[in-house]
């Protein structure tokens, strides 16, 4: 009977130690079961590094995630959907900016906003956007001009 018992106890806290686990990978990934926040719009000419679940950050605080993302067939962007806090709001004049943390860091969506006392209502699209800028072709432009600014 002891080593029924036991067995059972270990058994739980192996599924208590799974279940944690899976509730702390869903909340770094940013799934979640409440879709808190309000929807916003952006068109991109390059998403590179970004997909749905990225973060998006204002002043290098996470307020929210991106949604959706999809090709528009007949402009060639990238339309892109981010879902921000209820509790902010961005300004109307604001741009958003795909970022990156570094060389060899991950890309994340940056509003930058602007100082208009008007704001962005559900289901706005965020006029002033900047896409990724890629490193690799970046380098093959200087290592292309040999490098020099003549």
């Amino acid at each position: 009977m002891s080593e029924n018992t036991t067995e059972v106890l270990v058994g739980g806290a192996v599924l208590a130690v799974a279940l944690g686990f899976a509730v702390f990978a869903a909340q770094k990934t940013g799934l979640s079961a409440s879709n808190n926040g309000y929807p916003l719009m952006a068109s991109f000419r390059s998403l590179e590094g970004i997909s749905v679940g990225t973060d998006v950050r204002l002043a290098g605080v996470k307020i929210g995630t991106v949604t959706e993302v999809a090709l528009n067939p007949e402009t060639y962007r990238a339309e892109t959907t981010v879902a921000i806090r209820d509790a902010i709001k961005i300004p109307d004049d604001s741009a958003i900016v795909i970022s990156s943390e570094g060389l060899l860091g991950g890309n994340f969506v940056e509003i930058s906003p602007g100082g208009s006392p008007f704001y962005y209502a559900e289901g706005d699209e965020i006029l002033d956007t900047q896409g990724s800028v890629s490193l690799i072709s970046l380098l093959m432009k200087y290592v292309g001009s040999g490098g020099s600014d003549e």
